[in-house]
Formats: structure tokens, sequence, C-alpha cells
């Protein structure tokens, strides 16, 4: 709840904490909303590929960050997941145009640290960390295997 509270008031909020004491169990803990923007191939993201996907939610990756397949690299604005191509480069031709070689304005990312990032993973992914950095993942990295198992998960939840 801290970091949702953070962000919704942009920092400014002040919040409290007291200790009232343990109660039974009510039941699953609320989870986001959101879905995931994952990485579907391996590579180095390029500012190009970052401009059109920032549009679809909250970026974690800057240009030149090595991704590879099955990594989350945003929060999609949506609620289910979504994979896209975070390395794909620019068609360079030969004809210029004024207008067309303008260096494209990308929000900030997202930047989590552990916490965030526990805060923000779902039952089907996982926090990777290193000496240098924590990143988010899917626990089934291939994008085909885990669309056949969503699927296979919504016809069974459709049956009962």
């Amino acid at each position: 709840f801290r970091t949702e509270f953070l962000t919704e008031t942009r920092g400014t909020g002040l919040l409290h904490h007291v200790f009232d004491g343990y109660e039974a169990w009510h039941g699953d803990i609320r989870t986001r909303g959101t879905g995931s923007l994952v990485s579907d191939r391996m590579g180095a993201v390029t500012s190009y590929a970052l401009y059109g996907t920032q549009d679809r939610g909250s970026i974690f990756v800057e240009p030149g960050d090595e991704v590879y397949e099955g990594m989350v690299i945003g929060e999609n604005s949506r609620s289910e997941d979504m994979d896209v191509n975070c390395v794909r480069e620019k068609k360079l031709t030969n004809m210029r145009a004024s207008g067309t070689d303008e260096s494209e304005r990308l929000i900030p990312p997202k930047k989590l640290n552990m916490e965030g990032a526990l805060e923000f993973c779902r039952e089907d992914e996982c926090v990777e960390v290193t000496p240098a950095v924590v990143r988010i993942r899917k626990v089934i990295l291939d994008g085909a295997e885990r669309g056949r198992l969503t699927s296979r998960a919504k016809k069974a939840n459709q049956n009962t």
C-alpha cells in the first residue's frame, strides 16, 4: 500500500502506522489490477522502440539496457500482459526529410528497488536480483508457452 500511496500523492503524502493487533485470515491480499509489458526477444533496448511502447504504460528500462525474452520491462495500463518488441530499430533510408529524424522524447523510466519489485510481482512472475540490478521476469520465459497456459487457465475457469 505504501508504494501505491506515494505514487498517487506524487511523494507528498504523509503516512502514519499504528499496529493494532492480529486478526483472523481475511482471504487473499489484493494485487495490482494492471498487467505487465513483457519483452518478446533478446537484445539491447532502443529509444525508437520505447517511444512507441511508453503509450501503453509505464516503463522500467531505458535505452541501452540488455533485455531477454520473458523479462518484464514495464506496467501495462490494461489488466492483461502484453508482449512487446523493445529492441526494434528504426529503418534507415537514404531519403531525408525535414523533421523525420527528430529525437524521441522519452518519459524517464520508473526504477524499482527490491521492495517495489516484490510488491509489483504477480504469481506468474519472479524477481531476479544481481549485484548490479533488480529485474522482474516471467517464470515461463517463452511467450508461446505462456500464451498456451493462459488460454488453458481461461478455459478451465469457464468450465467451473
